[in-house]
């Protein structure tokens, strides 16, 4: 058991590093350690060295073993780069842990680095993962700052000239998180913004492509792809924070490049944020390798995003209703209408049933009967059953749960004022109806971070949540509005519930829906997101005449778009036809492959959905996996899809869900694949292996 628990603990004081200082770890691959100076962290897949200056990092040399190639950085500063600063660190101390496989971990190697500037103290933790080719950074701050951090980059519009710019002392105003200086000149950039907020943004991707130039340029986005056009050789740099235009303290930009040199800007901590005794976190980055110009950057990035979470059958795969997308707000939750609701979820092969607003004593401001999210625990029973609406408690819904295999999920809208100061409370509310009902899913709505003691709270709400029940719960995040954590922020504690459409507004139309979940599956894992089908046959009248009306595609279709993530039934079940429940032999077929489905690395194939292309989801492990394609509106019945098939091999489709029919094929040059579909706006589901 010994080789699951810590490894090896180590502490390392200047005074005490020699030539002989030389410590690692040799687990699958993972090595760690310090000999003359320099730290060196590596795995099976990429190596990176530093400068240990007494534990103010500055980066030596980036090898990537898969890509073969090793670069010499011309770092002058501390990767953490605080200006305002002394550069001089003191007191550095370095420990190294294995981190076994559980239900808040996949296994990894940690290594922690603590030191000092002045009377500002700093905390690393690096995250390597075996046979991944990056390596993730956690940023911790305490103690005293000397001054305010928070500068803002002068316009490069009022830089007089060039010589000027390459003069310029702006650009080293501004803290940094991460920076690399790299050989070459011919840079090719492609940086990645995304927008949650998804009540007021329809478009959810925003990439913008460039060539670096020497004058420093600013570039907005979580996510940075770097690559030398004279070799092929490359980066990507993920900022874990929120979404660019929703970020604490943010200087109008995440990547500051000129040249060769990059930086990642925007740390999410300002210097009167730090306190003198409580570790306060940042946000971090994760900077990984590649070599090619095809689908290798985005392998790269998903083999890390699919280790930051463990993804367990029974606790993160589910097929959820919830009626709340039937505009009944809390108008018709009771005990005998969730008991109802139950039967038909049973019905249709769902697996999760989730009560919106309206379970609970308290009258949110969402309430038909009117009510406010001001002073809840004003209110000492507001989180607790309405009394009227369920006499009984929530033991008639767990029992008839249990009894139909379903499980029971609950809303819940945090204490939001005082930047979350009733958060101990809150969290009390969720882990008493853990340890009285059972229920570990919450949908967490209605929050907002407008600074960091918000932010703060609110992670220690979901942490305390999370060690209360040993990490078996499930924090379903609302995406759709206020400053949220987006999508590559407190993605540990759950799914992100990505967006609100109506039927009853007209603003649910199929094709947006999946257009938004196969732009941003380019760039982070599907599974972690949850994607609404609703009731087609309602409000038919919203869109006459209509091309892309919900009315105009089988109830088959609707679900079959939400597969590659976790299916939302937005909707009440007893407003359906009788023709829907038709639907449940495709729901619980999918329930058997659902896992195996996930458990390959998802993307997006095909063309960007509009309404009239072709498009899908390919599921990839190794030489086996799933497709997903879609016909929209259009009049081809076949069609060549970009796949990430490899080229000329011969390759089995076997049906699985849809309309289509087996066939055998060779995938051309380019890993393309003809398909067909014998109508418009029609689907198939295929499992596949190379012959």
């Amino acid at each position: 058991m010994r080789q699951f628990l810590v490894l090896l603990i180590l502490s390392i004081f200047p005074a005490a590093m020699s030539a002989q200082t030389n410590h690692y770890f040799a687990e699958q691959g993972c090595r760690i350690s310090l000999k003359n100076d320099t730290l060196v962290i590596e795995n099976s897949q990429i190596k990176r060295a530093w400068l240990w200056n007494n534990g103010n990092l500055i980066t030596l040399t980036l090898e990537s073993k898969m890509g073969k190639f090793r670069w010499e950085t011309s770092n002058k500063q501390a990767d953490l780069y605080l200006p305002l600063e002394s550069q001089s660190a003191s007191k550095a101390v370095i420990k190294s842990e294995l981190i076994p496989d559980s239900y808040q971990y996949v296994k990894h190697v940690r290594t922690t680095i603590q030191y000092q500037l002045g009377n500002l103290l700093i905390k690393k933790i690096i995250k390597l993962y075996p046979h991944c080719p990056a390596i993730a950074t956690e940023l911790f701050y305490k103690g005293k700052a000397s001054k305010n951090w928070f500068n803002t980059l002068a316009n490069a519009v009022d830089q007089k000239n060039i010589e000027t710019i390459s003069r310029s002392s702006e650009a080293t105003k501004l803290p940094s998180m991460e920076q690399l200086t790299l050989p070459g000149k011919h840079w090719k950039i492609k940086a990645v913004e995304f927008f949650d907020v998804t009540d007021r943004f329809n478009t959810l991707v925003l990439p913008v492509n460039a060539i670096a130039y020497r004058q420093p340029a600013l570039f907005r986005g979580n996510l940075l792809f770097a690559e030398n056009l004279e070799n092929g050789e490359g980066f990507f740099l993920l900022k874990e924070a929120p979404n660019s235009n929703t970020q604490l303290h943010y200087p109008q930009g995440d990547y500051l490049i000129g040249g060769g040199n990059f930086k990642m800007l925007g740390l999410g901590i300002d210097s009167l944020d730090i306190l003198p005794t409580e570790w306060i976190r940042g946000y971090g980055y994760v900077t990984g390798l590649y070599k090619g110009d095809g689908t290798e950057k985005e392998d790269a990035l998903r083999n890390y995003q699919q280790k930051i979470r463990p993804v367990l059958a029974d606790r993160d795969e589910m097929i959820m209703l919830n009626t709340w997308g039937d505009r009944g707000q809390d108008t018709r939750v009771n005990e005998a209408f969730c008991l109802k609701e139950l039967e038909l979820a049973a019905k249709m092969g769902i697996s999760h049933f989730q009560v919106d607003d309206g379970w609970q004593a308290g009258k949110s401001a969402n309430s038909a009967f009117g009510g406010s999210f001001k002073d809840i625990w004003s209110n000492p029973d507001y989180w607790k059953p309405d009394p009227v609406k369920f006499p009984n408690g929530l033991a008639p819904l767990i029992k008839k749960g249990k009894e139909l295999g379903i499980e029971i999920c609950l809303w819940f809208n945090p204490s939001i004022q005082n930047n979350f100061a009733d958060w101990e409370k809150d969290a009390g509310a969720l882990i008493g109806l853990y340890q009285t009902y059972g229920i570990r899913t919450f949908k967490i709505d209605g929050t907002n971070i407008p600074n960091k003691e918000a932010e703060i709270r609110l992670r220690m709400l979901y942490e305390k949540v999370m060690e209360a029940t040993a990490w078996k719960a499930v924090l379903n995040l609302d995406a759709t509005a206020g400053r949220r954590g987006g999508y590559f922020y407190f993605n540990e504690y759950g799914n992100c519930f990505l967006e609100n459409r109506y039927t009853d507004w007209g603003n649910y139309y199929p094709y947006w829906t999946l257009r938004n979940l196969w732009m941003l599956s380019q760039y982070l894992p599907p599974q972690g997101l949850q994607i609404e089908f609703l009731n087609k046959w309602r409000n038919g009248d919203k869109y006459k005449n209509d091309r892309f009306a919900p009315g105009n595609y089988s109830f088959d279709y609707l679900f079959a778009i939400t597969m590659v993530a976790q299916p939302l039934a937005w909707m009440e079940l007893a407003n359906l036809p009788a023709e829907a429940f038709q639907s449940a032999q495709t729901i619980r077929k999918y329930r058997q492959i659902q896992q195996d489905l996930h458990k390959g690395s998802i993307f997006p194939i095909g063309n960007e959905p509009n309404g009239k292309s072709w498009c899908g989801f390919q599921s990839s492990k190794g030489k086996t996996g799933y497709v997903l394609i879609f016909r929209e509106d259009n009049a081809q019945n076949s069609a060549m899809l970009s796949t990430r098939m490899e080229p000329q091999k011969e390759i089995l489709f076997v049906p699985l869900l849809g309309n289509a029919k087996a066939f055998e094929t060779k995938s051309n040059s380019k890993g393309e694949i003809s398909f067909t579909l014998p109508t418009p706006n029609s689907f198939a589901l295929y499992q596949y292996k190379y012959r």
